[in-house]
């Protein structure tokens, strides 16, 4: 593990419990979008199924639960804490985030290291992951107020993100890669 891929896992998991912590402390969910939140379980499910099957580390594992809990945890506040429900702007969340599943599931099944069901999942999670933002934007884009915390987590996503793809880039030079197809480009 390299030091953007644990600062990008810690940025993550901070805006995480940013979210968390706006929804426990205020009682609201306002300005925070459920289909993008659902859209989160979903990668989360779909990309960490080899909690079942492989083990990597204490820490991968570890971090693996927090997401898929964390994430659980954030719907079902959403939807069914009794205070916090009651805040969630229905009329204003109108993204038909369901269309973002298919088309993402269908590269998935095209674009992939190897044909099998984990492979699959594990592409499908990645592009999902890469769209599952766009009913937060259109939801906030909607709303005349944007609070600190929700532009906090909104912010530290979008760092998580910057600092995985800085990641990848490190990775790409310093590790031996199986699948040299990439270098005929540079």
């Amino acid at each position: 593990m390299n030091i953007f891929r644990l600062a990008g896992d810690m940025t993550h998991l901070l805006s995480i419990v940013v979210l968390l912590l706006k929804i426990r402390t205020m009682k609201s969910c306002a300005g925070i979008s459920l289909r993008t939140q659902e859209l989160y379980v979903i990668v989360f499910l779909t990309r960490y199924l080899d909690l079942f099957t492989r083990y990597i580390s204490f820490y991968n594992t570890v971090m693996k639960l927090v997401f898929i809990g964390t994430s659980i945890c954030i719907v079902w506040y959403m939807r069914y804490h009794k205070v916090v429900k009651q805040t969630y702007s229905k009329d204003q969340d109108t993204y038909r985030h369901y269309f973002l599943i298919l088309p993402c599931f269908v590269l998935a099944l095209l674009i992939h290291r190897t044909f099998n069901v984990m492979e699959v999942l594990w592409t499908f999670s990645l592009y999902l992951e890469a769209v599952a933002i766009l009913p937060q934007l259109v939801l906030l884009q909607r709303s005349s107020n944007i609070d600190n915390l929700t532009g906090n987590y909104i912010f530290l996503l979008g760092t998580y993100r910057a600092l995985y793809l800085i990641n990848w880039v490190y990775r790409f030079f310093t590790e031996d890669h199986k699948y040299h197809w990439i270098r005929k480009f540079l």
